[in-house]
């Protein structure tokens, strides 16, 4: 063989292979996948998408149920870029690689004595994707995981590596908050976290005419409050997290329970339910009422994240909308309202859940006290229906849909409900003038560059 031979093979890549999204929903092919370790590896990436004249996404985990990430140009998956770069015990401050998973970072802090002041229920999420995304927990005094963040270091569209706080480069700061990948390649995310905290948590079902007659006493009456509705049944499952000390919580679940309660019940019992509820629709008003029956309580103690956070094996997918918390109990007697004329059952619970106002442009929690209401479908079953029904209800109550789950507004609409939504695009236009982070989904949402 000789030299020619030898560097064509050296060259060759391997074929594009297609990429789907965590609920399968959302599939690409790119043209080519960079998996950088460094810095340099992410300039390199952007450098080489500018030449090859290709659209560049940066993508995590594939947790978001929208295309945000898709691309037939060029992804870059950072999910090889992971692990906590600088820790400060003193002070709280610490500095992650984008491609850190939540369950990752969180079993760090914790080794260190630390934690995230407020989580989701999913960890599997990289730290960048879930802070793009605008992914929060619940509790009515805290905000979204983009409040928890002091400092953001990104890949320019013109190669250039930056550093942006509220004091260093604060327009740009106050836009990657919550960027959506839209700005460049987010490398570091630098988070004030709290000292390791214990919550002592008590999940009961209460009847859902009861908890919807005093909302605001429900949010109150926890440090971290939700609840998820089962639309055919009679009971929401109520979930309260007080933040205790480790002395006055009770003992974790124990290992036989958690199986039960969580492997057994939550996933392989439920996911059963809902594939028989696809399968044969009819049956499936009778199984949700079933479901609400059956709810128990439970009562723990444990470390902050181990609380926030449950495996999903049920594979769903799901449209969730941020509504003025006063909003909050006439959305959920509409959509109660129209449960019962759809065509297509529902198989999955509405999780309802609240947030303090923040100042992020792009926070579907701007400058406003939030309540969250998501709706879900087991994967495969129509949803549609139940999608369109409740994010018509939630848009007419100035609903602003969570920007990694389905929904069906476009810019024009999304800048009435965004005070910042110009200065965001300004700043857009700014560091991508050329459109290098841009794809379908992005120019829907957000307008072309």
């Amino acid at each position: 063989m000789g030299p020619g031979s030898t560097r064509r093979t050296a060259d060759r890549r391997p074929a594009p292979s297609p990429w789907r999204n965590w609920s399968g929903t959302v599939t690409a092919v790119p043209e080519r996948v960079h998996l950088p370790r460094s810095v340099p590896d992410v300039v390199a990436a952007v450098r080489d998408a500018t030449v090859a004249g290709a659209r560049l996404r940066p993508r995590g985990s594939g947790h978001s149920f929208t295309s945000l990430a898709a691309t037939d140009g060029h992804a870059i998956d950072l999910r090889g870029f992971a692990g906590i770069e600088a820790l400060d015990t003193a002070t709280g401050v610490v500095r992650a690689r984008a491609g850190t998973t939540l369950r990752a970072l969180n079993r760090a802090l914790e080794a260190h004595g630390l934690a995230l002041a407020n989580l989701g229920d999913i960890d599997a999420q990289t730290i960048s994707g879930a802070v793009a995304t605008g992914t929060h927990g619940t509790g009515a005094r805290q905000g979204g995981l983009a409040t928890q963040v002091l400092a953001l270091d990104l890949v320019l569209a013109d190669g250039t590596a930056v550093r942006c706080s509220a004091d260093a480069e604060p327009d740009l700061f106050a836009a990657s908050r919550v960027g959506l990948g839209a700005l460049g390649v987010v490398t570091h995310v630098t988070l004030q976290c709290v000292p390791a905290f214990v919550l002592h948590a008590v999940e009961r079902p209460e009847r859902l005419d009861t908890v919807l007659c005093d909302l605001d006493g429900l949010f109150a009456s926890a440090d971290h409050a939700e609840f998820y509705w089962f639309p055919y049944g009679s009971r929401a499952m109520v979930k309260r997290n007080h933040r205790v000390t480790a002395d006055a919580a009770p003992a974790p679940l124990s290992p036989v329970r958690r199986f039960v309660e969580y492997d057994v019940v939550e996933n392989a019992a439920f996911g059963a339910v809902c594939r028989v509820g696809r399968a044969a629709p009819s049956t499936a008003p009778a199984l949700g009422r079933l479901a609400s029956s059956v709810l128990s309580t439970r009562e723990y103690g444990d470390r902050s994240h181990r609380v926030f956070t449950t495996r999903r094996r049920v594979r769903f997918v799901e449209s969730e909308w941020a509504v003025a918390r006063e909003r909050l109990g006439d959305v959920l007697a509409e959509l109660r309202a129209v449960v019962p004329r759809l065509e297509h059952p529902v198989l999955f619970p509405v999780e309802v859940r609240v947030a303090a106002g923040d100042d992020v442009w792009l926070s579907t929690a701007y400058g406003r006290d939030t309540a969250y209401v998501a709706v879900h479908q087991y994967v495969g079953a129509p949803r549609r229906e139940w999608f369109d029904a409740a994010g018509a209800i939630a848009a007419a109550a100035g609903g602003r849909p969570h920007w990694g789950k389905e929904h069906h507004l476009d810019a024009t609409a999304l800048r009435e409900r965004y005070p910042c939504f110009d200065a965001f695009r300004r700043v857009r236009r700014d560091v991508d003038p050329g459109g290098l982070f841009t794809n379908a989904h992005l120019d829907h949402v957000l307008g072309a560059v």
